[in-house]
């Protein structure tokens, strides 16, 4: 196994849109791009930057990791990469066609799960097609096949109340995925689980969107999982929110595609991300296993 020097690779770049050469898939071409998006918002008369010059180029069938601390504008981004915010500075592309609002093609999962709770997990998931051109039989069976692959099939009956946490997040999964979108857009979607329940949900995660063969971005606080999930992993420093760096994650994966936490390669590059983030020590060497 031999060791690749990425000091000059992982550099954080400010302000420059990022490569995708190095990139793990890199063949892979862009399917969303964003040219220096820019957004602000007018808050008791005083004029707020939230995002600043953003560009970025995601690849079809990518994990992205957004990390950044709280008012970096990450999820401002998700907002209108869904469509749901049209006044901004800049462009947002997908496939090359401007987003000007929300569509099945992209689902998105909050760190809430917004379940209904007078409706049980199945109605819960079954909401999510009411504007589906599909009969009601292959509605039933669509919904059911998602139940089975968050693994949830035996409490299609129960009701929110009736769940654990991480169960009412996996019907929160299954109900973004079951228009089988091209994206899903991942809000900080673990952060209110315990953190045995987080890290199984990981798993489950990779597993799930690997399985429909989604591109996924997911915006966290959390480094660790940045680096576990993602294929690169996006900094972003606040006031205004921008991109401190890109950086690709090139490490070793098991069988299943899971990563090792105590790989001395992965806790180097968490603590260079840390350190982009004004945490540890920011110019520790950085080297991945290939």
């Amino acid at each position: 196994m031999t060791d690749l020097h990425l000091g000059h690779h992982l550099h954080a770049v400010e302000n420059t849109p990022p490569s995708v050469e190095g990139v793990p898939g890199s063949d892979r071409h862009a399917i969303l791009s964003l040219s220096r998006v820019s957004k602000h918002f007018d808050v008791a008369g005083r004029r707020v930057q939230a995002l600043s010059d953003v560009s970025l180029d995601i690849q079809e069938g990518e994990f992205l990791s957004i990390v950044g601390a709280s008012g970096c504008g990450k999820s401002t981004l998700l907002r209108l990469i869904l469509g749901l915010d049209r006044d901004y500075q800049g462009e947002i592309l997908l496939d090359g066609q401007p987003v000007k609002k929300p569509g099945l093609d992209r689902g998105i999962v909050f760190q809430e799960h917004r379940l209904l709770p007078w409706l049980s997990v199945e109605a819960n998931v079954a909401v999510a097609l009411r504007r589906s051109k599909l009969s009601p039989r292959q509605k039933r069976d669509t919904v059911r096949a998602h139940l089975e692959l968050v693994g949830l099939e035996k409490f299609a009956e129960a009701y929110p109340a009736q769940l654990s946490g991480g169960m009412q997040q996996r019907v929160a999964i299954a109900r973004a995925l079951v228009n089988r979108p091209r994206f899903l857009l991942l809000d900080e979607p673990l952060g209110a689980l315990d953190a045995l329940t987080r890290l199984r949900l990981q798993d489950e995660l990779k597993r799930i969107i690997r399985h429909e063969g989604i591109t996924a971005l997911l915006v966290t606080h959390d480094v660790d999982e940045a680096v576990y999930l993602g294929d690169r992993i996006v900094i972003m420093q606040p006031h205004p929110g921008r991109i401190a760096g890109i950086l690709p994650v090139i490490l070793p994966r098991a069988v299943d595609g899971s990563r090792s936490r105590s790989d001395s390669a992965f806790l180097r590059l968490r603590d260079h991300v840390l350190g982009q983030l004004g945490v540890g020590q920011e110019d520790a060497p950085i080297r991945a296993a290939e």
